[in-house]
């Protein structure tokens, strides 16, 4: 589950909030990944409290259920757009950490090819078991730990500053756009239909409720020490990318594409040059989380579509609807470093686009008494919650604007999206009156009104 908050689109993230912000939005990334965390443990809810009531429980099934045809359509072609997107990202991450590591003798577009074989270590290991594939990531995800804190280490950057820019809450107008790309790479949609199902590898007694309220307890646990793992990781990208060039002439062209030359560049050789550092360190973000969006994109395609498919030949599916776009990719842009900042900017937006499709859906049954029984949400959790999804629709929704109101031109364009943004916002309204008429007082005043005429 922590994988999402560390790919490549997250790294790039906190580079570029270090360089251009420096140590100022530490305390924005702390808050959105207790926000993250928050909505994670709801996922969760859902996939353990829904076994005891029904036969389907993870997110995607649940919607299958509750939509009708053609918004669960809708939700499950939001959902895959949001997979693609967000897997060019990592396997382009992994493109380049490949070519960092080869000394720039492997072409993006072979890191591509050989990141596609992951697909293959994931048949692999699954025909293991969940625990050894659990342990693979722990693995990946302990290389990431060990390298960005060996960069940590090499640059030391300024505790004190570090320890302010936890603590105290500063925001200037200069860095709202990294402020709102901190809050966006956080929430990944895919995600929290990946973590409704991946708690179903556990088995716990639903016949009693105490131990199913233990299972919550302990992925409570188990998912904020994941989420403080994460926090930590995405500290030291930060911090070093603070350290080297915050106020430096450089700030602004930044990117994963050429962030291991910069720190070369300013940090020198030392013991082990950090150039490969962040190349293993790159790397192994990007390979664990390919392998996530392709376990992901099983329990959404299958979810959504009710597909009963060989694993196999639904994770080719999966992985090939992201390789044949990222191939196209690696080949357009693999010499411009400038064109991929672009491309990374846009897949950015897309990821945003999608967040409300899987926030309002997941508000909506864990608050249903008929999916979650005793285990449904109260209404101090419920307003928090929905005061943390309307917060981050209403961030992402700037980020939108902006973006669109910087980068697109023309008339025909213009009225192209505008097309579009008025389908997206009559969607979430739908989304949003779908949630209002299923919630307990509308069933309540339903029932008073009949009371009432029926008297």
């Amino acid at each position: 589950m922590c994988i999402a908050f560390l790919d490549p689109g997250n790294l790039e993230g906190d580079l570029q909030a270090g360089a251009i912000a420096g140590y100022s939005l530490l305390w924005l990334l702390m808050w959105a990944t207790g926000m993250g965390l928050l909505i994670q443990l709801l996922s969760a809810r859902l996939g353990v409290a829904t076994g005891k009531h029904l036969a389907i429980s993870n997110m995607a099934e649940l919607c299958r259920e509750e939509y009708p045809t053609w918004a669960r359509m809708v939700l499950w072609a939001m959902a895959e757009v949001n997979l693609i997107g967000s897997d060019i990202q990592e396997v382009i991450g992994s493109a380049i950490a490949i070519r960092v590591l080869s000394n720039g003798v492997m072409p993006l577009w072979a890191g591509v090819v050989i990141t596609a074989l992951d697909c293959f270590i994931f048949l692999f290991l699954e025909n293991y078991g969940v625990r050894r594939f659990e342990a693979f990531f722990a693995v990946l995800i302990g290389i990431m730990a060990l390298s960005f804190a060996w960069m940590f280490g090499e640059t030391k950057p300024c505790g004190k500053d570090l320890l302010l820019g936890i603590l105290v809450p500063k925001l200037s107008s200069r860095t709202i756009q990294q402020a709102v790309g901190v809050v966006g790479c956080l929430i990944m949609p895919y995600n929290l239909f990946l973590h409704s199902a991946l708690v179903q590898s556990r088995k716990i007694d639903h016949t009693n409720k105490g131990r199913v309220q233990e299972a919550l307890n302990y992925y409570s646990i188990e998912s904020t020490i994941a989420l403080l793992v994460s926090f930590v990781i995405n500290i030291f990208v930060t911090s070093v990318f603070a350290k080297g060039f915050y106020g430096s002439e450089i700030a602004n062209s930044i990117g994963l594409a050429n962030a291991g030359q910069y720190l070369q560049e300013a940090y020198g050789s030392g013991v082990f040059p950090i150039l490969y550092i962040w190349g293993i360190g790159l790397l192994a973000a990007g390979q664990s989380s390919t392998i996530t969006g392709t376990y992901a994109g099983q329990f959404i395609m299958g979810g959504f579509l009710n597909l009963r498919i060989k694993k196999w030949m639904r994770a080719l599916i999966t992985r090939s609807c992201a390789i044949i776009p990222t191939m196209i990719v690696a080949l357009i842009f693999d010499s411009s470093e400038q064109s991929l900042d672009v491309l990374s900017g846009w897949l950015n937006v897309l990821q945003s686009v999608q967040i409300p499709f899987a926030l309002i859906p997941l508000l909506c049954l864990v608050s249903k008494e008929e999916i979650m029984g005793t285990f449904k949400i109260g209404t101090v959790l419920k307003t928090i919650s929905w005061l943390v999804a309307a917060l981050v629709i209403v961030i992402n929704g700037y980020f939108l604007l902006e973006f669109f109101s910087s980068e697109v031109n023309g008339a025909l364009v213009g009225a192209i999206l505008g097309a579009l943004t008025a389908a997206y916002v009559m969607f979430i309204i739908y989304l949003l009156w779908r949630a209002i008429t299923c919630s307990p007082w509308q069933k309540f005043t339903q029932s008073k009104t009949i009371a009432h005429s029926e008297s």
